[in-house]
């Protein structure tokens, strides 16, 4: 199979971690590799409605993969990040005086 290039997937919850590593042609899209690797199915994901990316940065599902790229599947943010920062610059403020 040296024709082929060695991707893998991550998607987590709270509840569980999936971590599947799998061979793909050259040529395969991330929305083809993630057909083909049944996650969506099994898991239930929408692709309509989750993000995905390779190493920590959004892609377009039709972002052609290369050797060793790891798919990311994103979940929705449960708190806004800036918000969280506000409310913890608060207590700081609120405890020193």
């Amino acid at each position: 199979m040296a024709d082929m290039l060695h991707v893998s997937l991550c998607y987590a919850t709270p509840e569980m971690e999936l971590l599947r590593e799998f061979d793909v042609a050259p040529g395969t899209t991330i929305e083809a590799a993630l057909a083909a690797s049944g996650v969506l199915v099994e898991l239930g994901i929408d692709l309509a409605t989750t993000p995905v990316g390779i190493y920590g940065k959004k892609k377009p599902l039709d972002t052609v993969l290369r050797e060793r790229d790891r798919i990311e599947l994103y979940r929705p943010l449960v708190a806004d990040p800036k918000d969280s920062r506000r409310r913890r610059a608060s207590h700081k403020k609120d405890a020193a005086g």
